[in-house]
């Protein structure tokens, strides 16, 4: 018998998106059986409220969905998996969750949005396992997937699902994504400009290739035994550093808050910094050693004359899951392991770049960087600055970055977002740049981490309502302080 289902264009495409009950093409069950190419449903389950505690994303609280949903997981392909939420008040917007790191489960930070009437995904990228790269070791296949194609094919795959469970696609469509997941953002709108009308890229890991230089420059400082990996720079050393730093640089923006507003106009005097004599190591004092290893974080890396990546810039040295987890290794809830950026560079490295399980970092010279590092770009990197063809579509996009990001430096975000600029002078009309002052990686931080990211960019592809100016927050102890934020360049 042919299910009668309700036309949903008026509901999905009316000036105000709201939740709304819905009637459905066919029941959730159903879709186990739906038939899309080279796509296997795995699972299609209507469930009225669930609590999601995801052992493999620790870092996210436990979920609480309390509205009725239908949930699918799929597989497109031999490996790329993926969940899809549907809410039954929908509001009519597809909302997909960017990953972190190397991915490798199925990462979704929206999944309670359901209560909000959003249909939201998220992938696994291609691949079970993101502590490490091993997955990608000589497989062509999983590097493409993780790099260009599975953000691009669970889109493309949800949208598909929502148009055969709902009667009709999705009236708009967006990505928010920080980390690896900012990368995929950008990826995105450079090279699948029709998949969503508004995009969130945060802390972008854009170019792979040469994050990974930076980090093995820093670990050849840091770590200069590959044998022993015990790190040079001390956590005494970072909070002797970071008084510093704000003893010369604290009150630049006119106030003493332990927050740099803007580091470039910190002109840090390494001459005021105590040096141990000769022979000699202290709390109080840097070796020269570890002078040279600090320096190095802050300098760019140049080969043969060029700027691979630049360094990073000053504020938020001795703060929690700073330069201890990213840069130093010296976290006390990372004991005994390697900083992330070491982590990070040397799996790159052989696994995406060499495929060379026994490449050993502290022999590596950078030498015919660009050459070696090629095959790896033409898969990984979001580097053009030609945003034209998302333009023309209409398209949105958000950068942002924390000042003090350990993980990704800001200033490669700044040099990209300037290349858009110098490219396109409208480029504001369809991209903007917000920097958060005293902010880490993707949050944390003495700065205002929490912004409302999703409302911004829809009331942005919606309403025409472009975002002149952003409210973060932080919450103290109990007291919210809040702090406005310009779009780039403007202070």
């Amino acid at each position: 018998m042919k299910k009668t289902c309700i036309c949903f264009a008026a509901l999905f495409f009316a000036g105000t998106v709201s939740a709304q009950t819905v009637k459905f093409c066919k029941p959730c069950e159903a879709l186990k059986n739906l038939q899309l190419p080279d796509v296997t449903i795995l699972v299609a389950e209507a469930k009225a409220f669930d609590t999601i505690k995801n052992p493999n994303e620790p870092w996210m609280t436990t979920v609480i969905i309390n509205k009725p949903f239908c949930r699918v997981v799929g597989r497109i392909s031999r490996e790329i998996n993926f969940e899809l939420l549907l809410p039954d008040e929908s509001n009519g917007r597809f909302l997909m969750s960017g990953g972190g790191g190397f991915v490798g489960s199925i990462q979704n930070s929206f999944r309670d949005m359901v209560n909000q009437g959003f249909a939201n995904a998220g992938t696994d990228a291609g691949h079970e396992g993101g502590s490490d790269a091993k997955w990608a070791y000589n497989n062509m296949e999983r590097q493409l997937n993780f790099g260009r194609l599975a953000i691009h094919r669970t889109a493309v795959v949800s949208k598909l699902i929502m148009q055969n469970y709902y009667c009709s696609a999705p009236a708009k469509s967006y990505f928010v994504g920080c980390s690896r997941g900012g990368g995929q953002a950008m990826m995105e709108a450079q090279y699948y400009p029709e998949d969503f009308d508004g995009i969130v890229a945060g802390a972008p890991a854009f170019d792979w290739p040469a994050v990974a230089a930076k980090g093995i420059q820093g670990s050849k400082n840091n770590y200069p035994d590959p044998n022993n990996l015990q790190p040079v720079i001390t956590n005494d050393n970072l909070q002797l550093l970071q008084r510093e730093v704000l003893k010369q640089c604290d009150q630049l923006d006119g106030s003493t808050d332990s927050i740099i507003d803007d580091p470039r106009k910190c002109k840090f005097d390494f001459s005021k910094l105590p040096v141990c004599p000769d022979g000699m190591a202290g709390s109080q004092c840097f070796t020269k050693q570890q002078l040279a290893a600090i320096m190095a974080v802050y300098e760019p890396l140049i080969v043969e004359g060029k700027t691979i990546h630049p360094g990073f810039p000053f504020g938020g040295e001795a703060e929690p899951n700073s330069w201890d987890v990213w840069i130093t290794g010296t976290s006390p809830y990372m004991p005994n392991t390697p900083s992330l950026h070491y982590m990070f560079a040397t799996n790159i490295f052989k696994y995406l770049v060499f495929n060379d399980s026994a490449w050993d970092y502290s022999k590596y010279n950078f030498k015919n960087f660009a050459a070696q590092t090629a095959y790896a770009a033409s898969y990984l990197n979001a580097t053009s600055t030609d945003y034209s063809v998302f333009k023309k579509f209409n398209g949105k996009i958000i950068f942002y970055h924390g000042w003090n990001d350990p993980a990704l430096s800001a200033f490669s975000t700044i040099e990209h977002y300037e290349g858009i600029l110098k490219g396109d002078k409208d480029a504001q009309s369809y991209a903007r740049l917000f920097l958060l002052p005293g902010v880490l990686h993707c949050g944390d931080g003495r700065g205002c981490d929490n912004v409302d990211w999703v409302n911004l960019i829809i009331d942005w592809v919606e309403k025409s309502k472009a975002p002149d100016q952003v409210v973060a927050s932080k919450t103290v102890q109990g007291k919210t302080i809040t702090k406005t934020i310009l779009p780039y360049p403007k202070q």
